[in-house]
């Protein structure tokens, strides 16, 4: 065994996004063509971390030829975290090294970014690794302009699932409240929701700051229900990054305490139904004001993950695919790889930390930005005019039975966080604060 040929494994952790397949085929035919034995790790790390070896398989390039055009993956995927326990971490590094594996491309997520550097440390130079950044929220801390895979195909099967919504609420009198998926960040629900011109987006990174109010969600819904009514129209398509749930203050989330948790502690936001939430609190804001509507919760999500990617990001993993491999089978260590401006660009592992948090940096929506402000500009909000126009701001009031002091004691705070917010935002984004 001692002069066994080394090998390279490839392993998927976190959740699916399209194009892993193509990844792993990229990777796997470079190394194959190099000599190297190819051997893919089943189920990320939820079986090497106990030590157990058995669920591997050899690859060969006519298992793989082929996989580029098909989501999902080829080797499973699973969310164990083996950097919760020392013990897990070294049973990673030791099962690797007894499978005779030198070099490792990983794929996944931040969490993922964060185990193989974690991993790389423990195998103290034994084995290589390599990151390739997955994930369709979009959120790694890539320059700017340089999508994570599988976004732009997660956002285009969800563009098409909202511009049949759309037609649905208009066909029917009715708003839907759409969750897109987006934990951390809310990329994509701002690229399905600026895309397909929804009623309107929320974020996360919007409100400045990280405790947000339900009632202050609510209140953004109202408002744009109440506005697109004073103009005669009952239907609208809200686009909701699920991210929110993560920020709501914790006196909202009191009856949520028992809330299932993941391995790496994030609230599963499967299990909080931000959608059904806010459906209940606006309707019950609404029948305040005498005001009936149909108000519909819409999760898009697990129908993203697994589709079929688009070329591009049919291109853009192979490409991706074929750097990771050439870069271990040149000796390269302790990277994620990037591609910029037609180039590889390896990102070293201590560059992905944020000194803060001792995590992987993410990468958030900056609302300072001209991309954001354009959008923003499309989306029917209560704004600035509607309280200095006494013509639309009457509208509104009498919409919801209300004088035009009350309507303002009411509403008009949404405005002045707003501005507080972008001026804040713009501050960060300048380097004053």
């Amino acid at each position: 065994m001692a002069n066994a040929p080394k090998r390279m494994a490839i392993l998927v952790a976190g959740g699916p996004a399209p194009g892993i397949n193509s990844v792993i085929a990229a990777a796997c035919i470079r190394a194959i063509q190099a000599g190297v034995e190819v051997m893919g790790v089943q189920d990320g790390f939820k079986w090497i971390m106990h030590g157990d070896i058995s669920h591997v398989r050899e690859l060969e390039t006519e298992d793989v030829s082929r996989l580029h055009f098909r989501g999902g993956s080829f080797i499973g995927i699973a969310r164990d975290n083996p950097t919760k326990d020392p013990k897990h971490l070294e049973n990673t590094v030791t099962s690797l090294l007894r499978l005779n594996v030198d070099k490792l491309v990983t794929i996944g997520g931040d969490d993922t970014a964060y185990s193989a550097m974690k991993l790389e440390e423990m195998s103290a130079g034994r084995i290589h690794v390599v990151h390739v950044p997955k994930t369709i929220d979009n959120d790694l801390d890539l320059p700017h302009g340089i999508p994570t895979f599988g976004y732009q195909t997660a956002r285009h099967v969800g563009v098409e699932i909202v511009k049949s919504l759309m037609v649905d609420a208009q066909t029917t009198s009715r708003w839907y409240f759409c969750v897109t998926m987006g934990r951390k960040a809310g990329h994509l629900a701002l690229g399905i929701g600026k895309a397909t011109g929804a009623t309107l987006t929320i974020l996360p990174e919007e409100f400045g700051t990280p405790i947000i109010r339900l009632q202050h969600i609510v209140d953004i819904l109202v408002g744009a229900i109440v506005k697109r009514l004073s103009y005669g129209r009952h239907d609208g398509v809200v686009v909701l990054a699920e991210g929110l749930v993560e920020h709501l203050d914790p006196r909202d989330l009191a009856e949520l305490e028992e809330v299932e948790r993941d391995e790496h502690d994030n609230i599963r936001i499967a299990e909080v139904n931000i959608g059904t939430i806010l459906k209940h609190q606006v309707k019950k804001s609404l029948q305040e004001f005498g005001i009936k509507a149909t108000l519909v919760e819409k999760n898009i999500g697990y129908e993203l993950r697994c589709a079929d990617p688009i070329p591009f990001d049919m291109e853009y993993t192979r490409d991706l695919g074929y750097c990771a491999a050439e870069h271990l089978l040149n000796g390269g260590n302790a990277a994620m790889v990037s591609i910029q401006h037609g180039r590889f660009v390896p990102l070293s592992f201590k560059g992905m930390l944020d000194p803060k948090t001792g995590k992987t940096r993410v990468r958030m929506v900056d609302v300072s930005s001209e991309h954001y402000a354009i959008a923003r500009q499309y989306m029917l909000r209560l704004n600035e005019s509607d309280f200095t126009d006494p013509y639309e701001l009457a509208k509104y009031a009498a919409t919801c039975g209300m004088s035009l002091k009350d309507f303002r004691d009411r509403f008009e705070y949404l405005v002045e966080h707003d501005k507080k917010a972008m001026a804040k935002a713009k501050a960060v984004a300048d380097g004053k604060e």
